[in-house]
């Protein structure tokens, strides 16, 4: 498990990743909203989509670590699903753009990412109705364009399992939940499960979407095209791996 000096250094690597490749789009800009206004990639770009995502990354990982240090770890593994999808959108954006193979699945996904939540004044009045795509799909996509050293179909129910891994975690299922239960006498943990196996458990897990976050801004800085970004991230996964 990396120390927590590594992951502080991992954050801070990826949030000026984040900067850099920002800097290399056109720039958000105010459109009207009701008696204000909210900012918009008006382009609504694949790249512009990427960076969105690294984004969320750094976000996401930075309040799953939070939690873990309190303890939370059952609020960590929710999170940890939502990184299993941001990962997973980098890639799939990402390897389109490298390939020169930007599909009819790809132009579908940008159209339901970039759709705005509301049409209307109010929510109530909103007739949106924002279409998903489904997750099955993007896992095929990575399974079929290989990399792992595994068949389609292994390289898809892999990603299937990573997907269903924390389902439990997100949806509230009674196998997740009674991970709280436990002690002398046996009680629900409401407030965290520091001090606990299962809190290890968790916080050596959290490595694990470090790596693969790092190695989805690695496939970021390949889509944009910067070798020398791309070299950068490589060395720093190496440091992150060694120690």
């Amino acid at each position: 498990m990396a120390n927590e000096s590594l992951y502080k250094l991992a954050l801070d690597h990826m949030s000026h990743t984040v900067d850099l490749l920002t800097s290399n789009v056109p720039a958000p800009q105010k459109v009207p909203y009701q008696t204000s206004f909210v900012y918009r990639y008006v382009e609504k770009t694949i790249h512009q989509a990427i960076v969105q995502k690294v984004a969320r990354i750094v976000s996401t990982l930075s309040a799953a670590h939070l939690l873990m240090h309190h303890g939370f770890v059952q609020e960590q593994a929710c999170l940890q699903r939502i990184l299993q999808e941001l990962n997973e959108d980098v890639y799939f954006l990402s390897i389109a753009t490298i390939n020169n193979d930007v599909t009819a699945l790809h132009k579908s996904y940008l159209e339901a990412f970039y759709e705005e939540e509301f049409d209307a004044n109010t929510p109530l009045e909103s007739t949106q109705k924002r279409i998903m795509i489904p997750r099955q799909k993007i896992q095929a996509y990575l399974a079929s364009v290989g990399g792992s050293g595994l068949d389609r179909s292994t390289g898809n129910n892999l990603l299937k399992t990573l997907s269903k891994t924390y389902s439990g975690f997100v949806h509230g299922a009674s196998p997740q939940i009674m991970e709280m239960y436990g002690g002398d006498p046996p009680k629900f943990h409401v407030y965290g499960l520091l001090g606990t196996s299962r809190y290890q458990e968790h916080r050596d897990d959290l490595w694990n979407y470090f790596y693969r976050s790092i190695l989805a801004f690695g496939f970021a800085a390949k889509a944009f095209g910067d070798q020398r970004l791309f070299d950068q991230i490589s060395a720093f996964l190496y440091k992150f791996e060694k120690n």
